[in-house]
């Protein structure tokens, strides 16, 4: 077989192979058709503010506050659910706010100090619940991989923004209904349990 044979038929491999993937991607979801219980929408959405239009941080209004942290150099942490589900696992939702007047670099410690989570980048896997009837510290749940169960990709905190985020632990007993939530470089704080 010739040198200019082999390259040619790799050539011809990697260009179906890459056209395949590329009708795979343009198919999926082709077959589905819309739901004929619900009826047409009429309205459009109100039009984005500037501050829910900067990429992956938006603004949130939360129904409810459970709670308002404190944190390093005008960042609020916005604790707006604790809910149990039905896996074993508690989810704590919230926001990450800068009240500063300009962008600020959130602080490394809040991704805790173990060497699997540190690897995985910037996150909120330092946080803890401290169950103290139980006499129970709960970590940050890691997925297979030593990822943490939280929103990851957190550097920098542009001035005025908000950015959502979200936290799983391992659930508490049911009788267990106040936690002291823990995150470094905040204030603690005690959140009640739905």
């Amino acid at each position: 077989m010739s040198v200019r044979y082999a390259w040619n038929r790799r050539g011809a491999v990697a260009v179906v192979a890459v056209a395949s993937v590329a009708l795979f991607v343009a198919g999926c979801g082709a077959d589905e058709k819309p739901s004929t219980n619900k009826p047409a929408a009429t309205t459009t959405a109100p039009p984005k503010s500037s501050s829910t239009a900067q990429g992956s941080q938006t603004a949130v209004e939360p129904t409810e506050i459970l709670a308002v942290l404190k944190g390093k150099d005008g960042v609020d942490l916005t604790i707006t659910s604790a809910e149990r589900d039905a896996g074993g696992f508690l989810t704590v939702k919230g926001a990450l706010k800068n009240t500063s007047e300009r962008s600020r670099a959130l602080p490394g410690q809040i991704r805790g100090d173990e060497t699997e989570v540190m690897k995985h980048g910037n996150s909120l896997g330092g946080a803890t619940l401290i169950d103290s009837v139980g006499k129970k510290r709960y970590y940050v749940l890691r997925d297979t991989d030593g990822r943490p169960l939280t929103t990851t990709g957190l550097d920098i905190l542009p001035a005025g923004e908000t950015a959502a985020v979200f936290m799983q632990f391992p659930a508490p007993p049911a009788t267990t209904t106040e936690v002291s939530f823990q995150l470094p470089t905040f204030e603690p704080a005690t959140l009640k349990l739905s």
